[in-house]
């Protein structure tokens, strides 16, 4: 990860990191539970816009949840 990322990018990776022990579609289902309970609405929006148009900085784990909250 670019350590220029948006913040946005920077927390997704950290928060999938903290699943890390879980599998893969557990993680993932995990940090999108999270986005959706304690993220900012505006906050959750900018994530979605930046992965929609790169995921080069985005864990897999962090791609995955980002789809899911779609």
């Amino acid at each position: 990860m670019s350590l220029n990322a948006p913040a946005e990018i920077r927390m997704i990776n950290s928060i999938a990191g903290h699943f890390g022990y879980l599998h893969a579609e557990q993680a993932a289902a995990a940090v999108a539970d999270h986005i959706k309970r304690f993220w900012d609405p505006r906050m959750k929006q900018r994530l979605l816009l930046l992965a929609a148009s790169d995921t080069r900085d985005l864990d897999p784990v962090s791609v995955a949840a980002a789809a899911l909250l779609r």
